[in-house]
């Protein structure tokens, strides 16, 4: 009787026991599948990125390393057929995204700390002041060459590169606010509260211990602003306006890369549409070697 009742069991739970198992294996088997559909489309995302940027690269070699030349580092912009180089749109490039760092990057860094470090004050004026900041991160630069134009250009009469600096800065700002204090954020409180125990003064921790900590972060924050202003376009037709001949001069009209390949990419000339490939491909090039000082340099000092 006994013998019967367990083969009864048996029967009874073998069933149950098939229908999990099978189970278990439809469900690990649907896992594998959506798995390798997942890593499937990662792979196909990661090949598309890859193939748009080799692509944009290949172009910009193509056409625009056949006017790197000395001539075209070392003559001004001239008309159409007379062997014109790039030199016063690199100097004006250089000089006004220079001016726009210096003076965006460290009112970006002030206030990136404000918001990171001091949560305690105010907190309407936190939210406020990250609001403004956010909505100059998401504002077209035409917007911001034209306010500048309007405080600047008109009040003084004239175009300048210091009125172009001004207007990258404006776009520099928001860019280092966000990433500072995102990297801020990051810093782990038990170092600021090691540093506050051992009788460090708060400016001193948030020089020595938050900023240092985070400095990866913050660097790459001025190099996202950098890369973003070198390009830009809109804002300097309002501002700097351009400049044929040499000038250095913040406050005359002075020349850029970006305006200049707008001014020539557009045009009959065969001269003129090399001339704006290969300013194309220094800026680039440009950014290029500064993301990779800039790793370089922070790799070793990490080491």
């Amino acid at each position: 009787m006994a013998g019967h009742d367990s083969q009864a069991a048996t029967a009874v739970d073998t069933p149950c026991t098939s229908g999990r198992w099978q189970g278990n294996s439809l469900s690990d088997m649907r896992r594998r599948m959506v798995d390798r559909v997942a890593t499937g489309l990662c792979w196909a995302a990661t090949v598309l990125v890859l193939l748009m940027l080799f692509s944009i690269l290949f172009v910009l070699v193509r056409n625009g390393i056949s006017g790197l030349r000395w001539v075209t580092f070392v003559h001004v912009t001239l008309p159409p057929g007379q062997d014109g180089g790039l030199a016063n749109a690199i100097v004006g490039s250089l000089i006004q995204t220079g001016l726009a760092v210096l003076i965006g990057a460290p009112v970006g860094l002030l206030t990136g700390i404000y918001l990171a470090e001091f949560t305690a004050t105010d907190g309407r004026l936190i939210n406020a002041v990250r609001f403004v900041s956010d909505l100059l991160l998401s504002a077209p630069s035409i917007l911001v060459g034209l306010f500048i134009y309007m405080i600047v250009v008109v009040p003084t009469g004239h175009f300048s590169g210091l009125a172009g600096a001004l207007a990258l800065s404006i776009l520099v700002v928001p860019v280092v606010v966000r990433t500072t204090e995102d990297m801020l954020r990051l810093v782990p409180l038990s170092m600021r509260e090691a540093a506050f125990a051992l009788g460090a003064p708060r400016w001193r921790v948030i020089l020595s211990v938050c900023l240092r900590a985070a400095r990866d972060g913050v660097a790459t924050g001025i190099l996202l602003a950098l890369a973003r202003v070198s390009g830009e376009t809109a804002p300097l037709l309002f501002t700097s306006l351009g400049n044929m001949n040499w000038s250095v001069s913040p406050t005359a009209p002075m020349a850029s890369l970006p305006v200049t390949i707008y001014q020539y990419a557009g045009a009959a000339y065969a001269d003129w549409t090399a001339l704006a490939w290969t300013g194309a491909l220094l800026i680039t090039t440009g950014i290029l070697m500064i993301n990779i000082t800039v790793r370089l340099g922070l790799g070793r000092n990490r080491k």
